[in-house]
């Protein structure tokens, strides 16, 4: 009997990745500047490793996160992670940490403001 959270090899997933896809439209707590977006977004990068995990599967998590989805997908792929969530939000590297990305470094609430 296996371990419920583990995560199996990257072999055993061959043809099974979840492909990346553009996240589902959402709505942050309350409206929300592109300045305070990105601010939030730089907060989360930085201080991610932190967390667990390693610096070169983040790197490779914020460089998809910030590119269009064909360009994602060949990031994920060639960085050996391995998408549980298409958008993302849910992720494991070939060791099995997971890493686990807020919406809000993915897309763009609804409720986004112009900066006045």
């Amino acid at each position: 009997m296996g371990c419920g959270t583990s995560v199996p090899e990257p072999d055993e997933y061959e043809g099974h990745y979840t492909k990346v896809s553009k996240p589902n439209p959402w709505t942050y707590t309350k409206p929300i500047t592109r300045t305070e977006l990105m601010r939030m977004r730089d907060e989360f990068w930085d201080t991610a490793p932190h967390y667990g995990g390693h610096k070169e599967i983040w790197d490779a998590l914020r460089a998809a996160a910030e590119a269009e989805l064909s360009l994602a997908q060949s990031i994920v792929d060639s960085a050996g992670i391995v998408v549980t969530s298409a958008d993302m939000t849910t992720c494991y590297d070939e060791r099995g940490a997971k890493y686990e990305l807020p919406k809000y470094v993915l897309s763009e609430p609804t409720n986004l403001i112009d900066d006045d």
